[in-house]
């Protein structure tokens, strides 16, 4: 082989029409994919896939953009999960919008990294316009600050480190953080790496709401005192995994106050909420938090990943600042040089900002704010339905797009036996590819979930795949029968 033909490759100046016509060539088997396929997946079992993919010999390249493209139908874009489906319900994820993705296109091929403005110029003003956006429509007040991260995980680490570091206590052992009982996994998890003791996360009661109650907490707090332990954080969250189900931030903060505690917001869901043309409203109190987590990447449309963590105090992100000569020199500071790498825990990171400034710059944000007002719109006529379904028990009003129900068969009360229907029910349409659901706990039984983030799925398609999963259910429930005879 030439020496000079891995060049023709690279994306410069000299190859400019190669790259225009193998991203359009790209481009257009996805636009073909995504106007034809007729469920958001195929059913394919990883027994079925794992063949395909290991009989690609990764020692011998194809030479030929087309070649790859095809081998990739087989591989990946045939049995892809498509979240742009209206009949995809599963998990936060959510159908992304076009200007995004042609931010998507711009910032891999450009290629800018955040971490330095010798990398990245442009890209780190546009980063901290965005940020500042954002603390002025959460309503932290003019010292705030914050860096985009990779995901509300991130997020949320991140703002617990600078909580840690603001309590100036010598004994990690005696901290303690506050999170509901439905909170994220994350708090637990940022907790262990963080060096806190297992028992660090104390979780609060939630009301029939799934929300935080505040009186539980206030005594939690009450007790962390008396039994000479210190408050660290408290993490309120705004729109919770499971049901989308909002503290009540305004009581949360007057409780941190009262005990001069730091409170963190996880919007990582409910952040659409900030764009929202009438449900605005539901955030009222995460004003008052020190840091705040967002995920633009659930509620703001955008592609994976997109997330930020802001904070009232920009003092505060020094916790996360080292210096290094070959990057971001102490010099730099005095200065007045903008290294983002000083405010986050990644080094090396993308300019996912560009997606979340071309949507605002094309789309704005009242499109966006209509598109989730619209989600949330219908998982309020998907409760109605759900609460006039005599199949179904569901668990509690949306507050914003989460729907959690359990199948209910008339002839069985068997509480372990209706648990095996419902995960049955939803394996059995994952299997056939028609529809996707998730699943979760309440009360320690299996319940099933709808997570709306598609404008594009109807009433009509709710009530198809309920009608789908009791046909499942009643299958399986049949089958048992006939098996215990």
């Amino acid at each position: 082989m030439s020496l000079l033909a891995p060049r023709s490759h690279l994306l410069n100046g000299l190859n400019a029409e190669a790259y225009r016509r193998c991203i359009a060539e790209g481009a257009d088997r996805v636009a073909t994919r995504l106007s034809t396929v007729e469920g958001p997946f195929t059913g394919i079992t990883p027994e079925a896939l794992a063949p395909t993919i290991d009989a690609v010999d990764l020692d011998r390249p194809l030479h030929d953009p087309s070649a790859a493209l095809d081998e990739l139908e087989e591989t990946y874009l045939r049995d892809a999960v498509y979240f742009h489906h209206p009949r995809y319900l599963a998990h936060l994820n959510c159908p992304v919008v076009i200007p995004a993705v042609l931010g998507e296109a711009v910032l891999s091929a450009v290629n800018s990294s955040l971490d330095t403005w010798d990398q990245s110029a442009g890209g780190t003003l546009i980063e901290r316009r965005l940020i500042d956006w954002t603390a002025r429509r959460i309503g932290l007040g003019p010292a705030a600050d914050g860096v985009f991260t990779s995901g509300g995980t991130q997020s949320n680490l991140e703002a617990l480190l600078l909580a840690r570091e603001e309590c100036k206590t010598d004994d990690p052992a005696k901290l303690r953080v506050f999170a509901s009982e439905c909170s994220h996994f994350s708090v637990q998890k940022s907790a262990k790496l963080l060096g806190l003791p297992a028992d660090a996360v104390v979780a609060v009661p939630c009301d029939r709401n799934k929300r935080m109650r505040t009186v539980a907490l206030a005594h939690e707090l009450e007790k962390c005192a008396r039994d000479g332990f210190t408050p660290m954080a408290i993490v309120a969250t705004a729109g919770t995994t499971d049901f989308g189900s909002i503290d009540p931030l305004a009581e949360i903060a007057e409780l941190a106050d009262r005990h001069d505690t730091w409170l963190h917001v996880d919007a990582a869901y409910g952040c659409g909420l900030l764009v929202s043309l009438k449900n605005r409203h539901l955030l009222d109190g995460i004003e008052r938090a020190d840091s705040v987590t967002v995920d633009y990447h659930k509620s703001f449309f955008q592609p994976v990943s997109s997330s930020a963590v802001l904070v009232r105090d920009r003092e505060t992100l020094r916790h996360a600042t080292y210096h290094a000569d070959y990057l971001n020199p102490r010099r730099t500071v005095a200065e007045r040089i903008p290294n983002q790498v000083d405010k986050s825990l990644q080094t090396t990171r993308r300019f996912d900002a560009l997606k979340l400034w071309l949507t605002l710059r094309i789309m704005g944000a009242d499109g966006i704010g209509q598109l989730f007002d619209e989600v949330c719109d219908l998982a309020a006529d998907g409760w109605r339905l759900l609460a006039l379904d005599p199949r179904y028990d569901v668990v509690v009003e949306p507050q914003l797009s989460t729907l959690v129900f359990r199948y209910i068969p008339q002839d069985i009360t068997d509480p372990a036996e209706i648990d095996r229907a419902n995960l049955h029910a939803r394996k059995a349409l994952f299997a056939s590819g028609d529809a996707i659901v998730a699943g979760t706990k309440a009360g320690g039984r299996h319940y099933l979930k709808f997570t709306l983030l598609n404008p594009e799925t109807t009433t009509a398609d709710i009530a198809a795949v309920l009608d789908l999963i009791a046909g499942h259910a009643e299958q399986y429930l049949g089958d048992s029968l006939v098996r215990a005879s």
